[in-house]
């Protein structure tokens, strides 16, 4: 085992905590309250076709991914990558940026754990309970890489049992096998009937796609555990393959329910539309206790974040891109300086305690989806870079052990989409917020870097340049 002296990461994920971690940071505030906003804007069937376009660019950014964490299985991930076969600049930029997305990701799991509680507490103010939570992540992450693994196997496992219940329950309700409360009849497909596949326009289907997307942000979480797991070749490609496809699974069959279930128009963001679910059938205290679930997997969710965005700034320190005492980790491997600091930005939360709730949740939402979203971009345009250059310097494609299908075809279509996605925050007035703040964010880390990161490199390499000639004239 390494000390803190060395600086290092410890190697001590296995595959059954990089798939549960990947999911972790997948099934949270996206899936079960970013549902009700998808459904709202873009009708039963408009919902289910998003979540199926969301899962399709999942895959191809993941396989993307995959090739590229197996190649070169590092801490830090895709922002690594970026610097390596993109440049420096946009590596530093690509870093930043998701860094502070995840980090905002952690505040809006806490604002919606918060909400949650509202629940059982409507007295209580929310931001309260994102201290609450706040403190109680920050011991979990910092015990070691091994407790925050184990400790989001379990948050994962509670959250998969749950949906699979839902998926049951639900679809046994929206089709009579079970009595609704109150002697409703089940809706079957009249929801989907009555809104048609998108009773909003195609508009509405891209608008609600950095929603979508961010439900499905969190799969690369594999990539960024990669520097800390066992056996990277073996753990990766499973984990991915695991991930990807039962991620997908889930998220429709829930998705077809729920817009089953609720009727369009009385979907939203401030009530889980799996508690509406619930409460619809007759079945006691159901309702209480997918809340105290769905509760468990937005913490669940936050565990994964500040884990990333913490082996993020540890990343960014290590290759000069952030000041030397993020990448100090303390004696259980955990880069303690960079936890306090995304910590910090979570507590974003608190901002509920001045403004609507319902306002901080649509702020948080759009910022974090930007930030992932631009991390998707830079993993689809890493590994086109990537396999260009190992080709251009004599690699052959059979000695790569994990390889992105029918390239350059899919990792191009991957790129295209995750760009379309993007560009679709601009015609949403709610989601045009996370352009104003992100982009003169990127710029200003784009300038930052060339102003002060590259030129103290320079500085660096000059010194040691006249070290070693000073060193050659004192042999001679």
């Amino acid at each position: 085992m390494q000390g803190p002296s060395n600086q290092e990461l410890q190697r001590t994920m296995k595959t059954r905590h990089l798939f549960m971690i990947s999911l972790g940071g997948v099934i949270g505030t996206g899936l079960f309250l970013g549902s009700g906003y998808t459904i709202s804007q873009a009708g039963a069937g408009g919902a289910v076709l998003s979540f199926m376009v969301g899962g399709f660019v999942m895959y191809l950014t993941m396989v993307c991914l995959g090739e590229l964490a197996v190649a070169m299985p590092v801490s830090g991930s895709f922002q690594t990558y970026t610097t390596k076969f993109i440049g420096p600049a946009a590596g530093f930029t690509v870093g930043w940026i998701y860094w502070l997305g995840w980090a905002v990701t952690v505040a809006l799991e806490f604002l919606s754990a918060g909400q949650l509680m509202g629940r059982w507490f409507p007295d209580t103010p929310t931001w309260i309970w994102c201290a609450l939570f706040a403190g109680i992540l920050f011991i979990l992450n910092a015990l070691s890489a091994k407790a925050f693994g184990e400790a989001e196997f379990w948050f994962s496992s509670i959250k998969i049992v749950a949906i699979i219940l839902f998926i049951i329950l639900g679809g046994a309700a929206m089709f009579g096998l079970i009595d609704m409360k109150d002697g409703q009849e089940a809706p079957l497909l009249s929801n989907y009937m009555s809104d048609g596949l998108l009773p909003n326009g195609l508009s509405a289907l891209l608008i609600t796609m950095i929603a979508v997307n961010f439900s499905f942000q969190g799969t690369e979480l594999i990539g960024i555990a990669a520097g800390e797991s066992e056996n990277p070749e073996k753990t990766i490609p499973r984990s991915i393959r695991q991930s990807v496809w039962r991620t997908l699974v889930f998220f429709i069959l829930s998705i077809f329910v729920l817009a089953g279930m609720i009727p369009s128009d009385k979907a939203g963001v401030l009530e889980s539309p799996f508690v509406v679910v619930f409460d619809s059938i007759g079945i006691p205290y159901a309702a209480d206790i997918m809340n105290f679930v769905i509760l468990t997997a937005l913490l669940s969710v936050g565990n994964s974040g500040l884990y990333a965005a913490s082996r993020t700034l540890y990343a960014l320190s290590k290759e000069g891109m952030a000041v030397s005492s993020l990448a100090k980790v303390n004696k259980k491997g955990v880069p303690m300086n960079s936890l306090l600091l995304t910590l910090g930005i979570a507590l974003l939360s608190l901002l509920s305690g001045f403004f609507a709730a319902e306002t901080v949740f649509v702020w948080l939402l759009s910022i974090a989806g930007l930030g992932a979203q631009v991390g998707w971009i830079a993993i689809s345009a890493s590994q086109l870079a990537f396999r260009r250059k190992y080709i251009r310097e004599g690699g052959k494609v059979e000695d790569l052990k994990f390889k992105a299908p029918l390239y350059p075809f899919l990792p191009l279509l991957g790129l295209l989409l995750n760009c379309t996605v993007l560009i679709s925050m601009a015609f949403n007035a709610e989601q045009r917020m996370a352009l104003y703040c992100g982009i003169p964010f990127m710029l200003l880390c784009y300038a930052a870097y060339h102003l002060k990161i590259k030129k103290s490199k320079q500085n660096e390499e000059e010194k040691q340049e006249i070290q070693l000639n000073s060193d050659r004239r004192m042999l001679l």
